[in-house]
């Protein structure tokens, strides 16, 4: 038996967070020593909302490099840019021919999104699901790492899987989700409740992996907490319990360990010295960022080779899939 494989993408619509770090990007890197694993800067799932053309060229670009900076080996993983294989789009047009409209139409994020506004309300949108499906099933992946905000696209990816090979007898591996065992999940600096994001409207909830010292400094400072003034791990006291969640993932230290440091302790002592572990930690990451990025030639190879390795394995799959359709062979 050969390893298990792994897929998993990310889109490039502007810089990351330490929440993307954590929650997926940290994870993906030992991945690399245990399995066939699959990266993807999915440039085509970017453009189901509008899109400066420049812009979305350097976000894929600024991805791809901050991906290695992370730990992303291309000599370890298949590091490729979506739109550079062809068979993601061809096998979703296939896949849309067997997904019923019901199940899109009860896709949570749609949902959410066609409340807020019905401006931008293309038909990608609502189909994307179908080419997130494609993209996962075109590796044969065992494993996705998921959140738990991408739980119910995996779960039409298997649908999707289980009833082609019903249809047409067995061609897809039927995916499993990866769960993050720690389930820690990065929250807002300045709204403890919600989900930490690069799209709040106030820069301080959030730092990005490539802020520099003075930002994450600031944002840290600012971050709320509340009139306990106690360190405690407990959801009473959510913005301390983020805190310490992100100085736990960026030190190593246990919750447990940076609780009792800081026992009768104010919160000036704690910010001061998270600030510290975060700066140091991010550091060597946006060094290595900026060499990476400035040698062009270097990006080039990286995703030509990615989407060389990539297609290959993917036309296997979809050759497959076009044979058991009905479509005659190139």
């Amino acid at each position: 038996m050969g390893k298990k494989t792994v897929f998993s993408g990310v889109q490039p619509s502007g810089a990351l967070t330490i929440g993307n770090y954590i929650g997926a990007i940290k994870r993906w890197v030992p991945l690399q020593e245990k399995y066939d694993c699959y990266y993807s800067i999915v440039d085509q799932h970017a453009i189901t909302v509008p899109q400066e053309a420049k812009d979305l060229r350097k976000n894929t670009l600024d991805i791809i490099a901050l991906l290695m900076a992370c730990g992303i080996d291309p000599k370890k993983s298949t590091l490729f840019i979506q739109s550079h294989v062809t068979e993601h789009a061809e096998l979703a047009w296939v896949l849309n021919s067997i997904t019923y409209m019901g199940q899109l139409n009860r896709m949570t994020q749609f949902k959410d999104k066609s409340k807020r506004s019905d401006e931008n309300l293309n038909a990608a949108l609502f189909t994307y699901p179908v080419l997130m499906a494609a993209d996962i099933l075109l590796y044969k992946t065992d494993l996705v790492p998921v959140g738990d905000d991408q739980k119910q696209h995996l779960e039409l990816a298997r649908d999707l899987a289980e009833r082609f090979n019903s249809r047409y007898s067995d061609t897809f591996t039927v995916p499993e989700p990866l769960i993050d065992k720690s389930g820690a999940r990065i929250m807002s600096l300045q709204d403890p409740t919600v989900k930490m994001s690069k799209s709040d409207s106030d820069e301080n909830a959030y730092i990005l992996i490539l802020d520099d010292e003075a930002a994450i400094k600031r944002k840290i400072k600012r971050a709320v907490t509340d009139s306990v003034g106690e360190i405690a791990y407990s959801d009473d006291q959510p913005g301390i319990k983020n805190l310490i969640n992100i100085y736990s993932n960026f030190s190593g230290d246990t919750v447990e360990d940076i609780v009792q440091r800081y026992k009768g302790r104010g919160y000036g002592d704690f910010k001061k010295d998270l600030e510290e572990v975060v700066v140091e930690a991010l550091r060597p990451i946006r060094e290595s960022f900026e060499e990476i990025r400035s040698d062009k030639s270097y990006l080039e190879e990286v995703y030509r080779e990615g989407a060389k390795e990539a297609s290959y394995s993917a036309m296997k799959v979809l050759r497959k899939v076009h044979k058991k359709i009905g479509f005659i062979p190139r």
